[in-house]
């Protein structure tokens, strides 16, 4: 089996777009990430695609992938079209990883394009609850309903849960978020600490969607979404497009001037009928990729971790071995997740800042890491970076994610 390696990347800033469309954003990324690569277009031997509203809000349905590799001169290669949620892009990356470890390519694409900015501002809100068990959507609300009471959790009254004007994405976060000051004590200051330091490093990345700095008095200040998470806690509604470019080890050789970046591991997984204290996918997959790498979590230099909320972050950076379960809130709060701190968490500002539009968000985190290892990440620059590893969680089934994709990056 091959070894793997990023040899291209792209990415446009994330936004809203109201000019922009799935199809020409994808093209613009994929034009970047193979100028970055040094590649034509016609060395590419197959292509995966990332998308999961085109269809819902233009009606692009079945063939997408197939529909933007054709409209830029690239066919007559297999294209895969991904649908993963929030884990898409993430997932294209690991189809385009095991495509390439298996021998069946020299060298694949992994794209992801997304448009979620709509005039009617309530489609896009409601799209996200088509990323869980529709079905059953009714017997899921009333689940999170009945945990709820079991918290002991004093909510302010003006913090009380809103009616409508947010995805479910955020009460489901909340949920997660109350257990963990239930079970081990957090703070909503400390989520807020979280969300303040992904805005400072969202005000250095010229890449994000957001690029104020906010203070924590700010952030708790903010419109209240869903207790403890305020406006600026959650990840914002946005649209965008990031690709990257993966070769085997035999394709790298023969390129002149590449800056591959190797992937040590690459783990796809699904959640369980878990309860709230039960092992959670995080964990379970974090394990396996740390045993695929040959490396534990002491070891990596920075990480990308799936902050659809500050409580996200947080609860990512126990389930990745960061910090002992429970305390992550007292980690974020000592600086060691901030740019000059132990384990620089989200350097890119994060879901939260760099901004969300979820068929594409997995390759941003790649993008993020991609350029640190480079040296190419301006003023949020990590010295030293050897070592990283981006996680991205897609959908909701019961208490967790419905899929979730970890990779770990390495220096050559």
């Amino acid at each position: 089996m091959s070894n793997v390696y990023i040899i291209g990347l792209g990415m446009i800033r994330f936004a809203k777009y109201p000019d922009r469309n799935v199809r020409d954003m994808a093209h613009e990324v994929t034009n970047l990430a193979l100028m970055d690569a040094g590649m034509d277009k016609k060395s590419l031997q197959a292509a995966f695609f990332s998308n999961t509203f085109w269809g819902m809000f233009a009606n692009q349905h079945s063939i997408r992938g197939q529909v933007v590799m054709r409209s830029m001169g690239i066919d007559g290669i297999p294209v895969t079209n991904v649908e993963n949620a929030c884990a898409g892009a993430s997932t294209a990356l690991h189809l385009a990883y095991t495509g390439i470890r298996a021998g069946m390519y020299d060298v694949a694409l992994a794209v992801g394009s997304e448009k979620i900015t709509d005039p009617d501002k309530m489609k896009s809100l409601t799209a996200y609850a088509t990323c869980m068990d529709v079905e059953n959507f009714e017997s899921h609300i009333n689940m999170m309903m009945e945990l709820n009471k079991t918290f002991k959790v004093e909510i302010p009254p003006d913090q009380a849960p809103p009616g409508e004007g947010r995805s479910i994405f955020m009460d489901a976060y909340a949920m997660g978020a109350k257990w963990h000051m239930d079970r081990f004590g957090s703070t909503q200051r400390q989520l807020a600490a979280i969300c303040a330091k992904n805005h400072w490093h969202g005000s250095l990345n010229p890449m994000a969607q957001y690029q104020q700095d906010m203070t924590v008095e700010e952030v708790l200040a903010d419109k209240a979404i869903a207790y403890p998470l305020t406006r600026a806690m959650c990840a914002p509604v946005g649209d965008g497009a990031a690709a990257a470019i993966v070769c085997s080890e035999a394709y790298l050789k023969k390129l002149s001037g590449a800056r591959p970046i190797r992937i040590l591991a690459s783990v796809l997984g699904s959640g369980t009928d878990r309860d709230l204290d039960g092992e959670d996918i995080g964990e379970r997959l974090s394990k396996q990729a740390y045993e695929m790498a040959g490396v534990g979590p002491r070891d990596i230099s920075i990480a990308e971790l799936h902050d659809a909320t500050s409580y996200g972050e947080l609860h990512q950076t126990e389930a990745m071995g960061f910090c002992p379960m429970g305390e992550g809130g007292p980690w974020a709060e000592s600086g060691a997740t901030k740019l000059g701190g132990k384990q620089p968490v989200n350097t890119s500002g994060g879901l939260e800042c760099r901004g969300h539009p979820i068929g594409a968000s997995g390759l941003a985190q790649i993008y993020e890491i991609g350029l640190q290892f480079r040296g190419e990440a301006g003023k949020r620059q990590v010295e030293n970076v050897t070592t990283g590893l981006a996680e991205n969680g897609g959908g909701n089934i019961g208490v967790e994610e419905a899929a979730m994709c970890i990779h770990i990056l390495g220096k050559e």
